[in-house]
């Protein structure tokens, strides 16, 4: 592969990546809470790194790079102003000319937790294709299964960072907003997000024929 031709493969993640740097930076200047903003990029820390260090083993898609972006956007928009405290229902009102919809649970945590499941199945799938192609069954089955045990691993890691530092800093990371059931509907939410992301896959797969 020529010179040229390795710069035009990998100048769209390039393009994101820098995208997302940017975003990341404006995001990071004056969070409303500067620990749990920390504790939410830890992901980000790990993540973002990895896929930049072995993009060259494998590449993924165009479309499983830009929905992993649409993803960690969401995520620190999320940690920039805490989960629990996103002004979503002021964005929205300033959009319709409505007034605010009235004060109660924030759920831009539940949708979040869709979106993983809906926009992390991109890469799972392509992961799964790549370095371990299932078959049969096993091929619907394993990506979904991958999203879902992170989702599982995730609530664990909130669960376990919020009984190590406690207080306020451990309720803002856990961001349960006094639902007791709150860590089983955020898994419900990306597996329901995964399933979703699964269809759209074998519906496309069968109108474009076996990949």
């Amino acid at each position: 592969m020529s010179e040229t031709d390795v710069h035009a493969r990998y100048r769209y993640p390039l393009a994101l990546l820098v995208a997302f740097t940017a975003i990341w930076i404006a995001l990071a200047i004056a969070p409303w809470y500067r620990q749990d903003w920390l504790l939410e990029n830890v992901i980000v820390f790990v993540a973002v790194p990895l896929f930049v260090a072995t993009c060259r083993r494998l590449r993924f898609s165009n479309l499983a790079y830009t929905c992993l972006f649409v993803f960690l956007v969401l995520h620190e928009v999320g940690a920039h102003y805490t989960y629990s405290e996103v002004p979503w229902r002021e964005w929205l009102s300033a959009v319709t000319g409505d007034d605010p919809t009235p004060a109660g649970r924030n759920h831009y945590d539940r949708f979040v937790h869709f979106c993983y499941g809906l926009l992390v199945l991109p890469i799972a799938w392509e992961l799964f294709a790549a370095r371990a192609s299932p078959r049969g069954l096993w091929r619907w089955l394993m990506p979904p299964l991958f999203v879902m045990s992170h989702s599982v691993i995730y609530e664990l890691i909130e669960w376990l960072a919020a009984a190590l530092f406690g207080g306020d800093l451990g309720m803002a990371y856990l961001g349960t907003q006094g639902d007791a059931w709150d860590a089983q509907k955020d898994m419900a939410l990306a597996a329901a997000g995964a399933v979703v992301a699964t269809i759209l896959t074998a519906a496309t797969s069968a109108r474009t024929g076996p990949t």
